[in-house]
C-alpha cells in the first residue's frame, strides 16, 4: 500500500493537468468497491456519511468525521479527499486547529466551505472572513509540509444565492488566500462553468455532477480538472435499498 506521503503526492499531481472523476463513497466498503473499479482518487461525502448514522447533512460531529476519514484513508490505496464542511468552527483559529486534526487522519485533500451552519436562515459567511478561514487552513496544512490539497468551496448556489459573479469573486478570493483547487457546487450550464474555469485559471476547478450539468466528457473539454458526485451515489444506494425493502412489506 502507498504511504500517506505518496498518496498526497499522487493527488497533487492529478491537479496539475488532465481530468479525473472523484466519486464519493460513504463507508469503507463503498470506498473499496469504488477503488476496485479503477478510479484514481476518492472523496468523502458529508451527506452520505450522515445517512449511515440516520442523520441529516451537517448532523455529524467533528470527532465522528475524523474517525470516518481515518478509517477510509487507512483502508484504501487511493488518495482520499475530505469533505470537511466548514471546518467545524467559524473563526479562522478554530478552523486551523481542526484542519490540523484532519491532516492527521491521512487524507490527501480537504475542502473548507463558506456556508453559515445553524440558524434559521441559510446563507454565506462574510467574504473577508471566509477568505481568512482559507488562509488559516492553508497555514495549518503547510505547517508540517503535509502536501494536502486545500479546496476552497463557495456554497452560494446551494443556499439560494445563485449569483455567478459573486461566486467567481469568492472563488478568486479563496485562491488568493491559498486554496489549491476551487469548487462551487451548483452551476450547471456550460457557459457558467466555463466562466468559472477561465476566471480562476490557472487554479484547477472541481464541478459537482448534477442533473442538468454537461456530460463528463463535456466538462473535461471545458477545462474542468475534476468532477465529484457528492451524496448522489449514497442516495442512489438508499433508493435501491428502499425499493427492495418495500417489495418485502406484506
Amino acid at each position: 500500500m502507498p504511504t500517506v506521503a505518496e498518496k498526497r503526492q499522487t493527488f497533487r499531481r492529478l491537479h496539475e493537468q488532465g481530468f479525473f472523476v472523484l466519486p464519493n463513497p460513504w463507508d469503507v466498503g463503498s470506498a473499496l468497491h469504488l477503488q476496485s473499479l479503477g478510479f484514481k482518487a476518492l472523496a468523502s461525502t458529508s451527506s452520505g456519511f450522515a445517512l449511515t448514522l440516520g442523520r441529516p447533512d451537517y448532523g455529524v460531529q467533528r470527532d465522528e468525521l475524523l474517525e470516518h476519514l481515518r478509517g477510509i484513508s487507512k483502508a484504501i490505496d487511493l488518495p482520499f479527499n475530505a469533505d470537511f464542511e466548514g471546518g467545524y468552527a467559524v473563526e479562522p483559529e478554530g478552523v486551523a486547529a481542526n484542519v490540523r486534526l484532519a491532516v492527521e487522519t491521512g487524507v490527501a485533500g480537504l475542502s473548507i466551505e463558506d456556508r453559515v451552519v445553524g440558524g434559521d436562515t441559510p446563507g454565506l459567511l462574510e467574504m473577508g472572513l471566509a477568505a481568512e478561514r482559507i488562509k488559516a487552513a492553508k497555514a495549518a496544512i503547510d505547517a508540517d509540509d503535509s502536501g494536502v490539497v486545500l479546496v476552497g468551496r463557495c456554497e452560494g448556489y446551494l443556499v439560494g444565492q445563485p449569483d455567478l459573479a459573486a461566486t467567481i469573486a469568492r472563488l478568486q478570493a479563496y485562491g488568493e488566500a491559498g486554496a489549491d483547487c476551487l469548487y462551487a457546487p451548483g452551476p450547471r450550464s456550460a457557459d457558467d462553468i466555463a466562466a468559472i474555469v477561465k476566471a480562476v485559471h490557472p487554479l484547477p476547478v472541481n464541478v459537482l455532477l448534477m442533473a442538468g450539468t454537461p456530460s463528463i466528457a463535456e466538462l473535461a473539454d471545458l477545462g474542468v480538472r475534476r468532477v465529484s458526485t457528492g451524496g448522489a451515489l449514497a442516495y442512489a444506494g438508499w433508493r435501491a435499498f428502499t425499493e427492495a425493502a418495500k417489495a418485502l412489506v406484506v
